[in-house]
C-alpha cells in the first residue's frame, strides 16, 4: 500500500514533514523516504524500515535537513521520493497505487527517444520513475499527471514538489485519498486526515477523483478540476484505515462500529462474550457486543512497543512470525469459554488458523468467527494491500479450489451469499481454519455500514466488479 505527507510552509517544516509522514506507518513497513527543499536545491533520506520503526531511522537526519518544502513517503514496494531533472525543471516526486500495465508502459516509454530508467531493482523497473517519465513528456505537470491517469492500469495518486510548492494529485477514480490541512503559514497534503490534528492542522478540504491542486503557504489552487466519477477503495474503511481517519467525511472507527453492529443484527448465537482480532478488528468487535447486548473482552492483547502490523512483509514466514509473537493470550479469558470474535476480513487465513489453535490449546469452548466483509474471492487491482502473489493464497479461493478442483469457476455464484456455492464455500472455509461457526458480512450490510452510495465504492476484491455504474474509459 503505502501513504504520503507533503507540507508548504512560511517556516522551516522538517518536524511537520518527520510526523505527518509517520502518523502513515501503519499503510506500509519496507522503505521510507522525506525529501526537503532549501535555497541550495534538495535534500533526500531514503531508508530500509523492514526491521525498524520510521522514527528510529530518520530521528539521525532531522538535524541535517531543512526547508519550507518536503514530501514524505512509507512505502511498501520501491524507494522514494525521487529527485528529477528534466525539461519540466528538477523536482521531487512520491506515488501511491498500483501500475498493472507496468510492462507495457515500460516498452512504450523505452521506444521513445531519450527515455532511460536507472531505478532498478531484482530486474524491475521502479514504478515511481515510469510516473516520472510519463509527467516529463508533456508541457506542464497537470497535463503530464492526467497523461499518467489516462495510461496507467490500477490506480496512482502523486504528491511534485518544485521551486513554487507542491502539486498534489488524487487518483483518477479516488481509489486513494488526498486530504488538505491548513494552519498559520502552511497547508499539508495526506493520505490519513489522522496526520493532521496533532500538527495543528485542520482539514480544509478532499481532492476529488482526479483533481490536481497547486499548494502554497498561503493557499490552494485548483489546475484541474475533480471528475464526476467516484471509486475509492471500500477496504479503507473496514481494514488498513486508521481509525481516527475521514474518508469523505465518513470516520473509520464510526464505520466499523456500524459493521459490527449490522453483524450482530444478522446473528443469533450463543457466546459468553466478543472480541476483536487485534487491532482492526477491534472496532468491530465494539459494534457487535452493544448491538447485541454482550460484554466485550480481550482475550488476546497486542504487544504494541517492538511488533509491527504483519501484514506487510513480503516473506510468508515473517509474517506468521511477527503475527505469533504479537498477540499475547489472556489465559483467564478464554478456558471455557464460547467466545465470538470479529475481524476485519479473511486474507489468506493462516495468521487465523495459529490464532484459533492457540484458543482451543488454552481450552476455549468454542470459537465463532464474524468476518465485517464478504469473502475476498479476488485480489486487488488498484493497490497494494496484500501480498498474495496468487489467487489461490485466497482463502475464498482455496475453499472453491478444494469444491471444484479449480479456483475460477462459478465465482458468480460463490459471491451470492444466498446460493448454495456460497454456503458451501463458506463451510470450507470454517472447515480449514477449525471454527464453531463462520459467518460474514454481507456486502449490500457492508456498503450501508460505510455510508456512501454503492456506486461510488470499489468492492473489486469481492464481486470482480471494476467500474460498478461507470463506463469504462
Amino acid at each position: 500500500m503505502g501513504g504520503f505527507f507533503g507540507v508548504v510552509a512560511k517556516e522551516d517544516c522538517v518536524a511537520d514533514l518527520f510526523y505527518g509522514t509517520d502518523y502513515h506507518s501503519h499503510l506500509g513497513t519496507m522503505r521510507g523516504g522525506m525529501v526537503v527543499r532549501n535555497g541550495e536545491g534538495f535534500d533526500r533520506s531514503i531508508h530500509d524500515i523492514t526491521n525498524a520503526q520510521f522514527r528510529s531511522k530518520f530521528e539521525d537526519d532531522l538535524p541535517k535537513l531543512h526547508g519550507r518544502m518536503g514530501l514524505g513517503i512509507i512505502s511498501d514496494y520501491e524507494d522514494q521520493p525521487l529527485v528529477i531533472t528534466s525539461q519540466l525543471g528538477t523536482y521531487a516526486l512520491v506515488t501511491v497505487g498500483k501500475i498493472d500495465n507496468l510492462d507495457q508502459l515500460t516498452t512504450h516509454l523505452l521506444q521513445r527517444t531519450g527515455t532511460h530508467f536507472s531505478q532498478v531493482r531484482d530486474g524491475e523497473i521502479n514504478p515511481t520513475e515510469l510516473i516520472t517519465n510519463l509527467v516529463d513528456g508533456e508541457a506542464t505537470f497537470e497535463t503530464g499527471i492526467k497523461k499518467c491517469h489516462e495510461m496507467i492500469d490500477g490506480s496512482c495518486s502523486i504528491l511534485i514538489l518544485d521551486e513554487k510548492g507542491i502539486v498534489a494529485a488524487r487518483d483518477r477514480l479516488g481509489r486513494t485519498p488526498v486530504v488538505i490541512g491548513k494552519k498559520d503559514g502552511a497547508r499539508a497534503a495526506t493520505m490519513e486526515s489522522s496526520a493532521l490534528p496533532n500538527l495543528g492542522y485542520e482539514v480544509e478540504r478532499e481532492l476529488g477523483p482526479g483533481e490536481i491542486v497547486r499548494l502554497t503557504a498561503e493557499g490552494v489552487e485548483t489546475l484541474v478540476p475533480a471528475g464526476e466519477h467516484l471509486q475509492i477503495c471500500s477496504f479503507l474503511w473496514i481494514y488498513y484505515g486508521y481509525p481516527a481517519a475521514n474518508y469523505e467525511g465518513i470516520n473509520v472507527e464510526a464505520c466499523r462500529n456500524r459493521c459490527g453492529a449490522a453483524l450482530a443484527r444478522a446473528d443469533n448465537v450463543d457466546v459468553d462474550f466478543v472480541a476483536g482480532i487485534p487491532d482492526s478488528g477491534i472496532g468491530h468487535a465494539i459494534g457487535y457486543a452493544a448491538e447485541a447486548g454482550l460484554p466485550y473482552r480481550r482475550p488476546f492483547v497486542k504487544y504494541t512497543p517492538t511488533w509491527p502490523r504483519s501484514f506487510m512483509p513480503q516473506d510468508q514466514r515473517v509474517r506468521d512470525l511477527v503475527a505469533r509473537m504479537k498477540l499475547i493470550p489472556v489465559e483467564a479469558l478464554i478456558e471455557g469459554n464460547k467466545i465470538l470474535f470479529c475481524e476485519d476480513s479473511i486474507v489468506r487465513g493462516t495468521q487465523l488458523t495459529d490464532i484459533i489453535r492457540r484458543l482451543f490449546v488454552r481450552g476455549v469452548k468454542e470459537v465463532h468467527m464474524r468476518p465485517a466483509c464478504p469473502p475476498l474471492l479476488h485480489g486487488c487491482k488498484f493497490l497494494n494491500f496484500s501480498r498474495s502473489r496468487s489467487e489461490l493464497d485466497l482463502a475464498g479461493r482455496k475453499a472453491v479450489f478444494d469444491l471444484e478442483g479449480v479456483d475460477n469457476m462459478y465465482l458468480d455464484k460463490y459471491g451470492d451469499p444466498d446460493s448454495d456455492h456460497y454456503a458451501a464455500m463458506v463451510h470450507r472455509i470454517g472447515e480449514r481454519l477449525e471454527l464453531t461457526t463462520l459467518k460474514y458480512q454481507r456486502l449490500d450490510d457492508m456498503i450501508e455500514a460505510i455510508g456512501l452510495p454503492r456506486e461510488k465504492l470499489c468492492t473489486y476484491c469481492w464481486n470482480g466488479e471494476e467500474l460498478y455504474g461507470i463506463d469504462s474509459p
